[in-house]
């Protein structure tokens, strides 16, 4: 059964489909014009966003991670918000507080910078375990909760985090509950040096951050991840996915496989990949394209495993699992 049969949404038309690969075109271009990133990332990044979910970009200080999630935010229009995550830091000034009104005499609710569309949270791994866990009910349920009253977080939502992972002194571990609430993992990695030096050329005279035009709005955004969620899938394609993710749970070098809900994200993925590629059906190749930066992050390898990565345990699962 697919997921039309299942859903009373309107079946997508190639309307939408080409809507929403012009936004990603026009993105791409608007990017690529204020950082360098490798061939692929930036489509991976923009699948992620279409599929509504949250990335963690795992890598070293001053390879444009900033510059970036500014960017994206800028392109579509959208508040863009950053949290430097230390070890002070409490979760309200993430989330917002209380604050009585002495005129008024009652408390008003004082948003924290989670409200924003794209909300960069710098060197996440250096907030306190009590912080970090204030992002769990935002990152999976658009919301916030204080002092028992529900705030509605803003809509589009985006959580870009970043880590460092050389440097660990003075950092908490992400939780294995946290982790599993980004979509993907990815590392943007040095430029070529053909990029660098042109990069260098461009921005020798300012830092790069400067203004970036907007190439698309909130409202196209919300039109293309609503387009990603009718893309069709097959019985075929979950059983698929399925046996990936069981795949990962008995591989004797893993203590941890992959979840549940990293089937899921795998598959709302492959949704919105098949989407930007101008098909309203999603195929295997979608989900293999895609397995490693959503499934890899999610692992714990067994403490014998010396040898053994996370992306390596992937890759075998996809040469291993046939596609069905």
């Amino acid at each position: 059964m697919t997921d039309a049969a299942r859903s009373d949404a309107r079946p997508l038309d190639q309307e939408d489909i080409n809507a929403a690969r012009d936004l990603a075109a026009r993105l791409t271009q608007t990017v690529r014009a204020a950082v360098e990133l490798r061939d692929g990332l930036l489509e991976q990044i923009l699948v992620c966003i279409v599929a509504e979910g949250h990335v963690l970009i795992e890598d070293l200080p001053g390879v444009g991670k900033t510059t970036l999630a500014r960017s994206l935010a800028q392109a579509l229009g959208l508040q863009f918000a950053r949290v430097q995550c230390t070890a002070d830091l409490l979760p309200a000034d993430v989330v917002g507080t209380n604050v009585y009104n002495r005129r008024e005499e009652r408390f008003e609710f004082r948003p924290g910078p989670i409200f924003a569309n794209v909300v960069l949270v710098d060197e996440i791994n250096r907030a306190s375990p009590k912080t970090q866990s204030g992002l769990l009910e935002c990152m999976q349920e658009n919301r916030v909760t204080v002092d028992v009253h529900t705030h509605e977080l803003a809509r589009p939502f985006l959580v870009l985090a970043t880590q460092n992972p050389i440097e660990l002194e003075g950092t908490y571990p992400l939780p294995e509950a946290q982790v599993d609430r980004f979509m993907a993992r990815i590392s943007l990695g040095y430029p070529s040096a053909a990029a660098e030096a042109d990069m260098l050329r461009v921005h020798e005279a300012s830092d790069g951050t400067g203004g970036v035009a907007a190439a698309g709005d909130a409202g196209e955004l919300l039109a293309a991840q609503d387009a990603a969620r009718r893309v069709l899938t097959s019985d075929a394609l979950r059983a698929y996915v399925v046996a990936l993710l069981g795949a990962t749970r008995e591989d004797p070098r893993v203590q941890l496989g992959a979840s549940p809900r990293a089937g899921l994200m795998l598959l709302r993925a492959a949704k919105a990949r098949a989407l930007l590629a101008g098909r309203g059906h999603a195929l295997p190749d979608d989900v293999q394209a895609l397995a490693e930066i959503v499934l890899a992050h999610r692992l714990v390898l067994a403490p014998d495993a010396f040898d053994a990565t996370a992306e390596a345990v992937v890759a075998d699962a996809v040469r291993a699992v046939p596609a069905l």
